[in-house]
């Protein structure tokens, strides 16, 4: 099967000069994770960075313009055969040897004293030789490197008897591979306690009956019960119960937040007091807990622009390096000058200090709420000059509310018409439903005792009140299916519309009893989140959207937007998200909706509100965890935090280093003074990386289910 193609299928659906977005099918029984995903696509020519959905199965290529472009790169992949499976990985070894070398450099280091003359040379050979041969394979594989340069300079100074030299810089070197390694892992580590480890056991409600079942057989739309001190296991919505939710593990609020009938509850959060029933949306590896963990995987392999330049400038300088070392031999005539010179070089902090940060940077952003899918995404948002906002949903909440509630049976006062709608809405989860059973809660909160309901997908609901029929729902409903006649109300029903309202029409004993009209409502947050994106440098701020031209004119000038763009389609907005790209606008789109797809998969950065269609969420470089706008501008100042710390890295990295090496040049600095500095500033850099994540606010895992009394 090796010969065979490992794509089956692979079709590009979206791209732009330097990137790609493919879908993608890998041949049945060859490996389809993430991890060798991105192994073998990022080793094709060209390819600078691979992010990988596999819910979506999606493929995000960006590549190098001038080595190849979009149709070549597609034949590279479709190419590609299966690859063969890694070789184990060498982390919890490598871990291992790091640490006992360190101690054997360092017992050879105070021990060397101790021992005759003659026998000081076999020992320090001895503990330097794996570095030795490591430098010679390294230099027969790649050529002269930062490895190479650190092995010639131990062994210029065991060639000259400098035992001292030699044992202080294998001391030295082993103790920054071992901090630089435990420092690569705990920034790792930071990542990975965004999640916590659920019960492998669901309490689920069914036929009425509670009953205990395993976590990975919960489907949506399941009913599940929800106890005091209880990871929940699925993203949903509450159907019953009120409960207090610690979400701290996913949002990094510390107060519990009250959950009852219609709020939203995520995977990985605890309860800790009541009892909720809760409707499962989104089960198993499709919760927003198991996509942190497919993104934290993504994060650990992918690298950001300022990861490659970063390495590519280590690279470039290791031959000037190596110069200089020659330089100073000749100009001083002194093996002791040169040996020092080899020991400073960019390579180490240049190459581990930007991947800290930005894995730290991703870290705190995770427990404010924002989900981060890679060091590619965070770079991209800190560039983003321009954002583009949807309204529905994002600069408005989303969530409708009653405004006019017009009776047209005069047998019905509009408090009336209102309880009459609710009576029958309140046995169904529907964003309509739950506005007008909210809307009776305000009012005299008559019931109507009724029949049997229906639920008529996509249309409304239908029952029987006094012998009566009633029916809720769509104009079409209305009109088309149940023959209700709307045409004496028409006046009062287009102007209704002409204000942008949504119409739930109430039909009783065959006629229009009345019209309620649903509105959305501008969120408190935005004209604060607008202004601190303009303070974090962006320079215009837009507003797409599907509405009608009056009334996004409306909302454009309460929040002092840039410009909008009303009346569109889906397509539109993505063509205009292209037109604006092509005239060097870095655009950050901001949508939730399935229609926003196109939008966010095309924007330079795409950011999907928690309340988002599935698929919104998958194409966004950035989902956010929690239903508030203002971690838009939150992710905008994480991210400029982020690449202005890396570039201060960047700059005390360049410059300790040369100064490091200018003072072993000018024969100031002995090759233990130069091991010591180097790898000291070193580390130092790497912590400064690291420091910059916020401490995790995340609770103890806790018990299962099973082990508490239900309903406590």
């Amino acid at each position: 099967m090796s010969g065979l193609p490992w794509f089956l299928r692979l079709e590009p659906v979206h791209r732009v000069p330097g990137r790609v977005r493919l879908r993608y099918a890998c041949r049945p029984g060859a490996p389809d994770d993430t991890t060798t995903l991105h192994r073998v696509v990022e080793a094709v020519a060209g390819v600078t960075s691979v992010r990988v959905s596999r819910a979506a199965r999606s493929l995000a290529v960006r590549y190098d313009p001038a080595v190849t472009d979009a149709t070549a790169l597609c034949l590279a992949l479709a190419a590609l055969p299966i690859p063969e499976p890694p070789p184990p990985a060498p982390a919890a070894e490598g871990g291992e040897n790091h640490g006992a070398t360190l101690v054997r450099s360092l017992a050879t280091l105070v021990g060397g004293f101790l021992l005759p003359m003659p026998l000081r040379l076999p020992l320090s050979l001895a503990v330097a030789m794996p570095m030795l041969r490591e430098g010679v394979a390294i230099y027969g594989r790649e050529g002269v490197n930062s490895h190479v340069l650190e092995a010639a300079a131990v062994a210029i100074s065991l060639a000259r008897r400098d035992f001292t030299a030699a044992n202080t810089t294998v001391f030295m070197l082993a103790l920054g591979e071992y901090m630089e390694e435990s420092i690569a892992r705990r920034s790792d580590a930071l990542l990975k306690r965004l999640l916590r480890p659920s019960s492998d056991q669901v309490w689920l409600l069914r036929d009425g009956v509670e009953i205990q079942l395993p976590a990975d057989t919960v489907l949506v739309g399941d009913s599940v019960v929800i106890g005091a001190g209880t990871v929940i296991p699925v993203d949903g919505t509450v159907l019953s119960g009120e409960a207090t939710v610690n979400e701290a593990a996913m949002t990094g609020e510390s107060a519990p937040v009250v959950k009852q009938r219609g709020s939203a509850v995520l995977s990985g959060t605890l309860m800790e007091e009541g009892r909720l029933v809760v409707y499962a949306e989104h089960v198993g590896s499709h919760t927003a807990a198991a996509r942190i963990a497919d993104y934290v995987e993504q994060s650990l392999t992918a690298k950001s622009e300022a990861q490659l330049d970063a390495a590519r400038l280590a690279d470039r300088l290791v031959p000037t390096v190596l110069k200089l070392a020659g330089g100073s031999f000749l100009m001083t005539g002194d093996w002791r000058s040169a040996a020092s010179v080899l020991q400073a070089d960019y390579s180490c902090a240049l190459k581990l200090a930007t991947p800290v940060a930005f894995k730290s940077a991703m870290y705190g952003a995770g427990q404010a709420g924002i989900l981060i899918k890679g060091a590619n995404a965070l770079e991209r948002l800190a560039q983003a000059d321009t954002v583009i906002f949807d309204k529905t949903g994002t600069l408005t909440t989303g969530d409708l509310q009653v405004t006019d509630s017009i009776a047209f049976d005069p047998t019905f006062s509009p408090d009336d018409l209102i309880c009459l709608a609710a009576s029958v809405e309140e046995h169904y989860f529907h964003p309509l439903a739950m506005a007008v059973v909210n809307a009776a809660k305000e009012t005299h909160n008559r019931h109507f005792d009724h029949q049997e309901v229906k639920f008529i997908v996509a249309h409304g609901v239908a029952s029987v009140i006094d012998g009566k029929r009633i029916v809720v729902g769509s104009r079409h409903f209305i009109e088309d299916d149940e023959g209700i006649d709307t045409t004496a109300h028409r006046g009062a029903i287009d102007a209704l519309h002409r204000d942008g309202k949504t119409l739930l029409f109430i039909g009783f004993g065959g006629v229009l009893a009345g019209v309620l009209a649903l509105k959305d409502s501008v969120r408190a947050a935005s004209a604060a989140t607008i202004a601190r994106l303009r303070r974090a440098g962006v320079k215009r701020v837009l507003m797409l959207t599907g509405d009608h031209q009056d009334r996004a004119a409306e909302l454009a000038a309460e929040l002092h937007l840039d410009g909008f763009h009303a009346d569109l389609l889906p397509t539109d907005k993505a063509r205009i998200i292209e037109d604006l790209s092509r005239e060097g606008a870095r655009i950050a789109f901001v949508g939730d909706g399935i229609n926003d797809a196109p939008a966010l998969a095309g924007a330079h950065v795409g950011i999907a509100m928690q309340k988002g269609a599935d698929i919104a969420r998958l194409t966004a470089d950035v989902a956010l965890l929690e239903d508030r706008i203002e971690r838009v501008a939150d992710a905008k100042e994480t991210a400029n935090a982020a690449m202005a710390l890396i570039a201060r890295n960047y700059r005390l990295t360049v410059g300790l280093n040369s100064a490091i090496l200018g003072a072993a040049a000018l024969g100031l600095l002995s090759p233990v003074g130069t091991a010591v500095l180097h790898n000291g500033t070193t580390i130092g850099i790497l912590l400064n990386a690291l420091r910059r994540a916020p401490a995790a606010s995340v609770p103890p895992p806790q018990p299962s289910p099973a082990s508490r009394e239900r309903g406590a």
